[in-house]
This record gives structure tokens, sequence and C-alpha cells, in this order.
């Protein structure tokens, strides 16, 4: 997944590692792309080898010191290869892109992906999430009574996110069956908060 979300950034821009990072921060979330410098250099090292990217030297780094040597940094640009094994990555809808790794990064470049294949991972996801709901109210139901106060309202917060994510999932394969895209939620037009009484 780190391939295919290193490959989506670099074909909106050429950025250098540190970019690259933050991009992915920005783009997945700090929990899912919680990605240390040790895995993303190796990764684009192997997207190197490969053909699918290649590295220039950009400009010095700003913040180095006055009196050191002030190394250009590297600027990755993705490949006319790279390009065409994104579009392959983009176009795949198999279980891997039901899970929670796999769907995070496939839903950031949902803008990118045609119709068909984000209906086939929307519902794929939405079966996914419902067949972990209904595992935890399976153990809900047995177990309630033997788990601690603390346990119980774990897995109903588990419980809970399930069903949020499944109406959530059920509102975007609706609006892609209607051919419309989502409605952007945005702070400035959350509904008010209700005082409390």
């Amino acid at each position: 997944m780190l391939e295919f979300a290193i490959l989506g950034l670099l074909h909106e821009s050429p950025m250098h590692g540190y970019e690259l990072r933050k991009q992915l921060t920005t783009k997945l979330g700090a929990f899912r792309a919680a990605i240390s410098y040790g895995s993303l250099y190796p990764t684009l090292r192997r997207l190197q080898a490969a053909g699918w990217i290649t590295e220039e030297s950009g400009a010095p780094a700003a913040d180095a010191p006055l009196l050191t040597n002030r190394r250009s940094r590297v600027v990755y640009k993705i490949t006319a290869e790279g390009k065409e094994r994104f579009q392959e990555l983009l176009s795949s809808a198999g279980p891997e892109t039901f899970d929670d790794p796999g769907f995070g990064v496939h839903f950031a470049f949902f803008a990118r992906t045609d119709q068909a294949t984000r209906l086939r991972i929307l519902e794929g996801r939405r079966r996914r999430v419902e067949e972990r709901r209904e595992g935890m109210r399976d153990v809900l139901s047995r177990a309630a009574e033997r788990l601690d106060a603390y346990t119980l309202e774990l897995q109903r917060h588990g419980l809970d996110a399930c069903e949020r994510e499944v109406r959530w999932l059920e509102e975007l394969i609706a609006h892609e069956r209607s051919g419309r895209p989502p409605e952007v939620t945005t702070p400035s037009n959350l509904p008010p908060d209700q005082p409390e009484q």
C-alpha cells in the first residue's frame, strides 16, 4: 500500500522524501500513515529499482546551517512506467482493498478511480465491516455477563464504530449508484452543536 500511495502522490507532483512523508500523513491521516523514514526510503529505492520513479538533485535544503556542506535535496519523480503501475494499482478491486490499510489508501485516490471500481471497493468494504459488526454483536450477546465494565464498553465502542462506518459506506454507495459525488462536509457547514439542557 505504501508503494501505491507514493506513486499516487508523485503522480500529482515531484517531491522530496520529507514532503512525501508529510503528504502521506495529510492524505491518509496520521494513524493510517504512521510511516517512518526507515520504511519510506527503502520503498523509494525499490520503486526506483523497478523503474517507476527517478531521483534528481534539487535545491539545497533551506534549513542547512551556513557553514555546512548544504547537500541538495533529492527530488523524486514518477516515470511513464510508474504512471502505468499506478493506474494498474488504482484499478485493482480485490479483497486486499476491503481491509483497513488497503481501503484507506484506495479511498484517498478515489477521485482518479473509475466509478465501477469505486463501487466494487465500497461494496466489498461494506461486506467486510458488516462481518466485523456481526462478530462483535455475537461476542456481546454470548459473553457480556463475563466481561468487566471497561472491556464491555470497549466492545460497544467498536460495535458503534462499525455501525457508523456501514451507514457512511451505504451513503457513499448510494451516491456512486446515482452518479453524483458525495457531499463534502467541512467544519463551516456542519450544524451547530445544540446546547445541553
